[in-house]
């Protein structure tokens, strides 16, 4: 099944296309349709993930999956929430926005540097689709002063998993997709296509903790 993905983000689109492809989608890039991005006007990750996914189905003509995700900080009120890839401004590296947020929680004790992924996933038939399907998932952990490891992206290298001892940049990428907000969403998601295909299509929304 062909399907464009919603994002400009090459460790979005390689983490997705990792977690996709085994189970016979063909994910293809909205850059091969268009090099307009969406414009971001929601004020949830919800409504950003229907807004990304409505624009790339138009510009593809096809099925169409998009994610807004980002870090929610209680130190910081729930920030950066939505505005996580321009933290530190409109041309803001990850880099920029993972020391922006250090900064901010200098000083602030271990225990209360508790924070969470939030993944809201949506896949839409067609740009107008009247019932999207959408998936949302969290993944808990704490804000490290010091930056550990190398792989993944954006705020990885800062988020500890309770427990566990690591941050998500230490991990396996394997071990990543299994875990992450993200992955979580990507399989609940599929589970309902599967589940919609069986039913006849109703649409709808699930919440995965």
């Amino acid at each position: 099944m062909r399907v464009v993905l919603a994002t400009g983000n090459p460790g979005k689109l390689q983490e997705m296309q990792a977690l996709l492809a085994p189970l016979g989608f063909e994910v293809l890039p909205q850059s091969a349709f268009t090099s307009v991005s969406a414009v971001e006007t929601g004020l949830s990750f919800v409504e950003n993930a229907i807004i990304k996914a409505r624009h790339a189905a138009r510009a593809s003509g096809l099925p169409a999956i998009a994610d807004d995700s980002g870090l929610e900080v209680d130190a910081l009120r729930g920030a950066p929430g939505i505005y996580s890839a321009r933290y530190a401004g409109e041309q803001a590296s990850d880099l920029d926005n993972l020391r922006k947020l250090v900064g901010l929680l200098e000083g602030v004790p271990p225990a209360q540097r508790t924070a969470r992924y939030r993944c809201a996933l949506a896949y839409l038939r067609w740009d107008l689709d009247p019932a999207p399907l959408l998936c949302q998932t969290r993944w808990e952990g704490l804000i490290v002063d010091t930056p550990r490891g190398t792989g993944g992206f954006g705020y990885d290298p800062v988020f500890e998993l309770p427990g566990r001892g690591l941050t998500v940049a230490e991990l396996p990428a394997q071990e990543k997709n299994r875990l992450s907000h993200r992955g979580r969403a990507l399989r609940a998601l599929l589970s309902r296509l599967a589940e919609d295909a069986r039913d006849g299509g109703e649409g709808g929304a699930v919440d995965d903790a």
